[in-house]
This record gives structure tokens, C-alpha cells and sequence, in this order.
């Protein structure tokens, strides 16, 4: 009975999203926007493009509805979260619809989050709430279809069937031809400085429903809510929207299009782009005229310190560099290694006190999703580096854990160590870090003790 009665709430959620508008729905629209409509009028439609007819369309609604529900992620300034977002659209879906296709629809600020970067800093990150994610998500995807195939072969991020690991592949190629040195352009706070003029421009260049174009704009200047207050924002494009990334590709085009007009080898994802060209002369050169052309033509500004003209080997792109190799072989960069390193510290402390099954569970997911990316390096060595590395680690922990000598002792014995070598063991005086090294520990906790915590190796058992 159960079971019927949420298939049949479901049935109507569904209904209720995707409904066509009702004239009691059309009633309370109007009364609920009446100044906004008073203000700016309802656009009209260009002849031949409704845009957002297609927004609003079935289908694409219930795609939407799902990218979202999966994505999760955090409420917004209103505090509703993913799992309220249903329940309302169920009650307020044909009135937001009516004021997408009228023009009036006006988004909520987004709420400010700053993210540690790796190198130092923050990354500020501007969380819109879930009405106006999922509002953003049903924009994308439609200007996604109509956009992606116009893009740049070259550019590889936030593009359906297309990733980080082809851009690093593409640069590899470049490298085994010949094309030994690397201009590393560096964009300072990208997101941030985003002319909002420009970028409509070249947005109106594509779109002729004003309707949209008045949404897209409407969510760039929406504002930022930090500790209570509300800021204007008169540029830039907040990350965390899913509306940015589709956003940043329109404006990086007009590069992208400079690049292959001048004959160049690159490869960008967002606003990370190589070059690559043979010599360290040529590489100058490229990088001074391009220094002009973001400055004078994209209003944006190459970060000095982070940009250089160097070789693949002594750069990274994408977490990846290369060997020196005339077959060039991927290797995961040193920052990268050392934040992985970081990040296991993190989750294996031995000050935490948290059990060790707890440990692996948390260690499993970074590691699954770690491996998932660097897993596709071509220098297994490091790997089995840092696999030795982690075990080291992870045997270093469970010695604290355990405390003092009878419970050392006890443990070992239990685990399979003969009593004089676990007798000296439990007694040594050694730090943590050295006795995970030590033959009674490598007996009592094997590498397949860690397997059998579901701990994945780092390097392909045979």
C-alpha cells in the first residue's frame, strides 16, 4: 500500500513540474511580480528562436530535476535544500514557469563560500540556491546543445564527451612532435574579472531571445550575500553555478580563435591553456603578443608569477607533467603528489581518534576518486612510491592506536608474531613512523590486511 502511495506521489510531483500553466497559476504570477512586470515590461520572443520554450520543455525539465537531485551540493541564501526542492516545484513549478517565458523570472543572490586553495589563497565560490540551480542547469543545457559543436577542437573543459585527461593527452602529442617548449598562460582570478559587457556581447551575438539574454545577465548580477548583506557584482561569473563554466567557454572562445587563427598548437580546459611551440625564442615571442591581445581585447590580465615559457617537464598542466623523453610519458606533477600527501596526513592522523574501519571508509573514497584521475599516469614507479608510502602510513596510525606495550604485545601476538620478535617489538622505544617500517609490523599488518578494508592499491595487482 506504501509502495503504491509513493509511486503515486511521484506520479504527481512529476504532473506537477512539468504542467502546462493554469490561469489561477497566470493569476498569482502576476500578483506576486506585478512591479518587476511594471518595470521592465515582458520581452518578446525573437522570431524563430524561443529559447525559453525550450527551457521550459518537458524533457529537458525532467533532466534537470535529476542532474540536480544527483548532484546534491549545499542550500543557497534561502536555506531550501535539494531534498525540498521537489515539494516546491510540486506547489510553485507553473508559476516560475510563467515568469521564465514572461521575462520576469529574477534570481536570489548567491551565498559566498571560500575554498582553500592547494598553492595558498582562497577560491571564493558563489552558491546559488537549488531553485536557481536547477533555473541555471535547464539554461545550460539547452545553450549547450545549440553552442558546444561551434567550439574550438582545442578546447577540452565543461564539454560533453571531453575531459582533463584529453587535454593532457592532446599536450603529450605536441611534445612527441617536436614541440618541446611550453608557453604556460596563466589568467589571474578569471571568474572574478569577467567583463559583464563583454561577455553579453558576445552572448547577444548567439541569442536573439531577449528573454534570455535579461536571465543571463540577471544571474550574473544577482549579488553575493556575505555575513547578512547583500553586494552588487559588476563582474565577473560565480564558480559553483552550473550556468559558469558553459559561460567562461563563450568568453575563452575568442582565444581559442586567435590561437588557431596565428597556426599554434594548445590545448585548454577553462582557463588553464598551454602552448606549445619549438623554441624558447618562439615561446617569447608567443607569449608577449598574447599577453596584449587578453589585456586589449579580452579585459582580462596573465597572472606574471604563475605564467612562464619554460619546458613541459618543468610546468604541469592539469595536475600531470612529463617526462623529458623523446616519447614523452604523463607522470603526476610534484604539487600534486604533495597534496596527495597532504590530504592522506589529513585522514590518517594519528591525533584524530577515529577507528581505523572509520579511517579506511574515508581513505577509500579520496583514494577511489584520486585514482579514478591519476591513475592514468605512465610512471608506475611513483606509484609504487607512494603505495608504500600510504601502508607505512596507515601501520604508523593503528602503532599509536594501539598505546602501550601490553596491548602492542597482545596485538601482535594475535596477529601472527612469534613472542620474541613480538616481545621486542611492543618494547621498543622507537617513534610511530619508524616501527611501521619493522618486521613485526610488516607480519601483522600485510598489505592484504589493508585490501581486506576495502583500501584500493595504487599500482595494478597482477
Amino acid at each position: 500500500m506504501r509502495l503504491a502511495d509513493d509511486k503515486r506521489q511521484n506520479t504527481q510531483l512529476v504532473l506537477a513540474f512539468l504542467t502546462e500553466d493554469t490561469g489561477e497559476a497566470r493569476r498569482a504570477v502576476k500578483e506576486g511580480t506585478e512591479s518587476c512586470a511594471a518595470k521592465h515590461g515582458t520581452e518578446s520572443p525573437a522570431i524563430g528562436e524561443q529559447l525559453m520554450e525550450e527551457v521550459c520543455e518537458r524533457e529537458n525539465c525532467k533532466q534537470v530535476l535529476a542532474r540536480v537531485k544527483a548532484n546534491k551540493g549545499s542550500a543557497g541564501v534561502d536555506g531550501m535544500t535539494v531534498q525540498q526542492l521537489p515539494e516546491f516545484l510540486k506547489q510553485h513549478w507553473p508559476a516560475i514557469r510563467e515568469q521564465l517565458l514572461s521575462g520576469t523570472y529574477k534570481p536570489e543572490p548567491v551565498r559566498r563560500v571560500e575554498i582553500p586553495k592547494p598553492d595558498g589563497g582562497v577560491r571564493k565560490l558563489g552558491i546559488p540556491t537549488v531553485l536557481d540551480r536547477l533555473i541555471q542547469q535547464a539554461v545550460m543545457q539547452v545553450l549547450q546543445r545549440k553552442w558546444d559543436r561551434t567550439f574550438s577542437e582545442h578546447s577540452y573543459g565543461f564539454r560533453p564527451g571531453r575531459s582533463a585527461h584529453q587535454a593532457v593527452e592532446q599536450a603529450q602529442k605536441y611534445i612527441a612532435e617536436g614541440y618541446r617548449w611550453c608557453v604556460d598562460l596563466d589568467l589571474e582570478k578569471f571568474f572574478d574579472r569577467v567583463s559583464h559587457d563583454k561577455l553579453m556581447a558576445k552572448i547577444a551575438e548567439r541569442v536573439s531571445d531577449k528573454r534570455m539574454l535579461k536571465l543571463i545577465r540577471a544571474f550574473l548580477t544577482a549579488g553575493v550575500m556575505e555575513g547578512g548583506l547583500v553586494s552588487p557584482v559588476d563582474e565577473g561569473t560565480p564558480q559553483g553555478g552550473p550556468l559558469s563554466p558553459l559561460l567562461s567557454n563563450i568568453v575563452l572562445d575568442e582565444f581559442d580563435r586567435e590561437l588557431e587563427r596565428r597556426g599554434l598548437r594548445f590545448a585548454r580546459y577553462a582557463d588553464d591553456s598551454n602552448i606549445y611551440v619549438r623554441s624558447r625564442r618562439a615561446g617569447e615571442r608567443v607569449m608577449e603578443s598574447l599577453k596584449r591581445f587578453i589585456t586589449a581585447r579580452l579585459k582580462l590580465k596573465v597572472n606574471e608569477l604563475k605564467s612562464a615559457v619554460a619546458r613541459p617537464w618543468e610546468r604541469k598542466f592539469l595536475g600531470f607533467s612529463f617526462t623529458a623523453n623523446r616519447e614523452p610519458k604523463r607522470r603526476i606533477a610534484p604539487k600534486a603528489v604533495d597534496r596527495f600527501k597532504g590530504r592522506v596526513r589529513e585522514l590518517t592522523s594519528r591525533t584524530r581518534g577515529v577507528s581505523i574501519e572509520r579511517m579506511a571508509q574515508e581513505l577509500t573514497r579520496y583514494l577511489q576518486g584520486w585514482l579514478g584521475y591519476f591513475g592514468k599516469c605512465q610512471t608506475p614507479s611513483v606509484l609504487e612510491g607512494l603505495e608504500k608510502w600510504l601502508r607505512r602510513r596507515l601501520r604508523s596510525a593503528i602503532w599509536k592506536q594501539w598505546k602501550r606495550g601490553a596491548k602492542r604485545f597482545a596485538e601482535l601476538r594475535k596477529r601472527g608474531v612469534y613472542g620474541d620478535l613480538a616481545a621486542k617489538t611492543a618494547g621498543s622505544g622507537h617513534g610511530p613512523w619508524r616501527m611501521a617500517d619493522s618486521p613485526g609490523l610488516h607480519i601483522a599488518l600485510p598489505n592484504a590486511y589493508f585490501d581486506s578494508l576495502g583500501i584500493p592499491r595504487l599500482t595494478v595487482r597482477s
